[in-house]
């Protein structure tokens, strides 16, 4: 019987171990055969010495990915403990190349999954991508990232932030106050990730000048968006009409980044999503691309990817398409 110390630091704790433990308690699953005790900051592992090296280079595989983010979530200890070395190398390789920017308090904000990777790439080379795929894989958040960049480099003068005013089973007309009381709990996942990424005074005076805009769909209607990065989040509950309008408005010196997914559309019956077709149709443009993110992108917690994953056995699929 064979005994392994580890200490990591007491700030890091929490976040290496998981709250309540939860990441010691996947590992002993993953290594039912060592004893794995978490106290302190200290982490006891006993057993043979085979499966303590074993235990070892997963550990320190969590510590290379929590020292690169900043946290290791759930899903990602999962893949790690799945696939073993090529996960880690994923994350090892080209680490200053993820980066996208500095975020709020100096948090940094990274591509951390390889098509939200891609996506950051191929906005340097297209002028137009689109990003679909299921909940969670942060295609918004990585629009939203990549759009303030833009602007921090002077690239654009100006950030246009659109969703389709569509109701996900309620109903905004009951809801308190003028147009804007009403459309701002429906845009909050874009506030919320400006907030990650700028000071708030500093995000208050770009919305006052309009530097960032934060508007529905139909108010894009008639305008040319010139030197803007352009994000209509929501995609998949517009109609082929209005992705239509909302892609004509591409001006000069212009970036746009579509997202959506087509697994949670909200249009009523008699209408149909314009998101598939317009993939379809523009597949073979040069300037734009189209990024399909997947379960395996999903940083959200491990339960969502297995929710992703029944429905999609279910092949409860897309709806109204």
């Amino acid at each position: 019987m064979f005994e392994e110390i580890i200490n990591v630091p007491p700030a890091d704790v929490a976040d290496i171990f998981g709250v309540n433990n939860a990441h010691i308690e996947l590992l002993q699953r993953a290594f039912p055969h060592l004893a794995i005790l978490a106290r302190g900051n200290e982490l006891k592992v006993k057993g043979s010495k085979e499966q303590i090296e074993d235990f070892s280079l997963i550990f320190n595989a969590m510590l290379s990915i929590f020292d690169k983010y900043g946290y290791i979530s759930d899903n990602d200890l999962l893949h790690l403990l799945e696939k073993g070395d090529s996960y880690v190398l994923l994350h090892a390789d080209n680490a200053q190349n993820d980066v996208i920017l500095s975020g709020r308090d100096g948090k940094i904000i990274r591509a951390r999954t390889p098509n939200q990777k891609r996506m950051v790439e191929s906005l340097a080379k297209n002028d137009m991508i689109f990003a679909i795929g299921p909940a969670g894989t942060g295609k918004t958040y990585t629009a939203v990232a990549l759009a303030v960049k833009a602007l921090r480099n002077k690239e654009v003068k100006r950030i246009i932030l659109t969703r389709p005013a569509v109701e996900a089973g309620e109903n905004l007309g009951f809801l308190p106050g003028d147009l804007r009381d009403k459309l701002d709990p429906y845009l909050q996942p874009l506030y919320d990730a400006l907030r990650d990424m700028l000071p708030p005074q500093k995000l208050l005076s770009f919305m006052e000048d309009k530097t960032i805009e934060i508007a529905p769909l139909a108010f894009m209607r008639g305008r040319t968006l010139d030197n803007a990065c352009v994000i209509l989040d929501e995609a998949q509950n517009a109609t082929a009409t209005q992705l239509k309008m909302f892609l004509t408005r591409m001006g000069n010196n212009a970036k746009f980044l579509i997202t959506g997914d087509l697994t949670q559309i909200d249009l009523p019956k008699h209408q149909h999503s314009g998101l598939l077709q317009a993939t379809k149709l523009l597949q073979n443009i040069e300037g734009i691309d189209i990024i399909f993110l997947n379960t395996e992108d999903i940083i959200r917690h491990k339960i969502v990817t297995q929710i992703v994953e029944a429905y999609k056995k279910e092949n409860i699929l897309e709806k109204n398409v």
